[in-house]
C-alpha cells in the first residue's frame, strides 16, 4: 500500500493563517519563519532567526503572560527535538490558548536535508499526549488542517498538531532580519505604542 500523498507545506501555513484576527505566531528557525511571511508578514509574527529549540519555549511564556489571547507555535520536526523538554513544561504550566503546530517533513531542512528522527518513526503527536497536551493529533488532510485552524482559535489548549508536509525546497520568503525591530514591532502591536516603551 502507498503512503498517503503528504501536504504541501505554505498551503498548510496559509489555511492555518487565513483571517487570523489577533493571533499571536511564534515562528521557529527556518522554513517555519518563511512559510508564516510568505502567508502574509505581520506584526504579531514572531520569526526566530536564532535559538533552535526554543520556540515552544518562547509560545509558552508569551501565552502565560497574555492569558487572554490565543498564541500558536508553528515549527518545524528538526526545531522541535531540539527542545522536547519544552513540551513537559508546557503539559505542567496547561495554558489553554497556546497552540502548538508541527510542520513535519521528516528532515533538518537548514542543515542539508538530512533525515530527523520522525523519519525513522518518532512520533511527536504520541510525545505531546504523553506530556498531557489538551490534545494531540497527527494531521494528513485540509480538511483536518481546516479544523485544526478553527480549534486554534476556539478549542481549549494547549493543543499540538503533527501535520506530515512534503520535503519540497521552496523559494525563500524572508521575514525582517533586525531583531529589534522585530521586538518592538510585536511588542507595539501587541501592547500599543505605550508598551513599546515599558521595561
Amino acid at each position: 500500500m502507498q503512503p498517503a500523498p503528504k501536504l504541501e507545506r505554505r498551503a498548510v501555513v496559509r489555511a492555518l493563517l487565513a483571517d487570523r484576527g489577533e493571533l499571536m505566531v511564534i515562528a521557529g528557525l527556518g522554513a517555519p519563519a518563511w512559510d508564516a511571511t510568505d502567508a502574509g508578514d505581520h506584526p504579531l509574527n514572531f520569526p526566530l532567526w536564532g535559538g533552535m529549540g526554543g520556540a515552544v519555549a518562547m509560545g509558552l511564556g508569551l501565552a502565560l503572560a497574555q492569558p487572554d489571547r490565543r498564541v500558536l507555535v508553528l515549527t518545524g520536526d528538526g526545531e522541535l527535538l531540539m527542545g522536547m523538554g519544552s513540551l513537559a513544561t508546557v503539559g505542567v504550566q496547561r495554558p489553554h490558548n497556546l497552540a502548538v503546530v508541527v510542520l513535519d517533513n521528516e528532515h533538518y531542512g537548514e542543515t542539508g536535508m538530512q533525515p530527523s528522527h520522525t523519519a525513522f518513526g518518532i512520533d511527536l503527536s504520541a510525545a505531546a499526549k504523553a506530556c498531557g497536551f489538551a490534545a494531540s493529533s497527527l494531521v494528513t488532510t485540509m480538511q483536518q488542517v481546516a479544523t485544526l485552524r478553527a480549534d486554534i482559535h476556539g478549542a481549549d489548549g494547549p493543543l499540538f498538531a503533527q501535520i506530515k508536509i512534503a520535503a519540497d525546497k521552496l523559494t525563500l520568503v524572508l521575514p525582517p532580519r533586525d531583531g529589534t525591530h522585530l521586538k518592538n514591532r510585536f511588542r507595539e502591536a501587541l501592547l500599543g505604542k505605550v508598551g513599546h516603551f515599558q521595561r
